[in-house]
């Protein structure tokens, strides 16, 4: 007998009191084994919301997107099979938890190994995504379809992806680079991948990367720089 595959959520979090209870609380939970946020050294009550909200809580004090998500990965090295399927979503409610079970299909059908919510291919709502955003993401998708053929019209961050083929892929990166690096490993292992439309709304707070003039500059030059190292 076929074992079922389970889902796991992974949220990596950071300041995100206000939304964290809403994400959790949308996730289809007749669906998914376990929720796993992992607060990236919060100085605010994300992780007493959280755990009340019936998530497992991990602390990752180094603060980095790409940190949280290995955080949460390593979580499950004692627990996942390679049949099973991660999903990463953001705590700011950005995403529509509610279209997981949409996200997960192709891989439950064996159609996909990883599949990407393209907020490109479904509805935006307005002031959603800033112009910087929306550029990053069009000059980056170009880039990787220049040199590595593969097209894709996203880097967003709501996506699916089989147990074994994440660990295959060897993530590494820490920070921004995280996305773009999975989407680009896959292309290279020869993953069967996706995209999906999935629905996007205004964050709830300020985004701690696109809000600041900073963060939107370390953030582009990572992800250019991660799309170039691995050719």
């Amino acid at each position: 007998m076929v074992r079922k595959a389970d889902i796991y959520i992974i949220i990596p979090a950071y300041n995100e009191e206000n939304s964290i209870e809403l994400v959790i609380n949308d996730i289809p939970k007749d669906i998914i084994k376990e929720i796993i946020v992992v607060d990236n050294n919060s100085d605010d009550n994300t992780s007493i919301i959280a755990k009340n909200a019936g998530a497992i809580v991990l602390g990752e004090k180094n603060q980095g997107y790409g940190l949280a998500c290995l955080k949460g990965i390593e979580y499950l090295k004692n627990i996942a099979e390679e049949s099973d399927i991660i999903v990463f979503i953001d705590a700011d409610y950005s995403d529509f938890p509610e279209q997981i079970p949409q996200l997960v299909a192709p891989i439950l059908l064996g159609n996909a190994e990883l599949v990407i919510g393209s907020r490109n291919l479904g509805t935006k709502e307005k002031g959603s995504m800033t112009f910087q955003q929306i550029f990053g993401n069009w000059l980056a998708t170009k880039l990787i379809k220049w040199l590595y053929g593969a097209v894709f019209t996203d880097l967003g961050p709501f996506r699916a992806i089989k147990y074994g083929a994440l660990i295959g892929l060897e993530m590494c990166d820490k920070t921004y680079g995280w996305t773009v690096e999975m989407q680009i490993k896959a292309v290279k292992n020869k993953l069967k991948y996706i995209e999906i439309p999935v629905d996007y709304r205004n964050r709830i707070g300020k985004s701690k990367i696109s809000g600041t003039l900073k963060g939107t500059l370390l953030a582009g030059y990572k992800i250019i720089t991660t799309i170039f190292k691995y050719k």
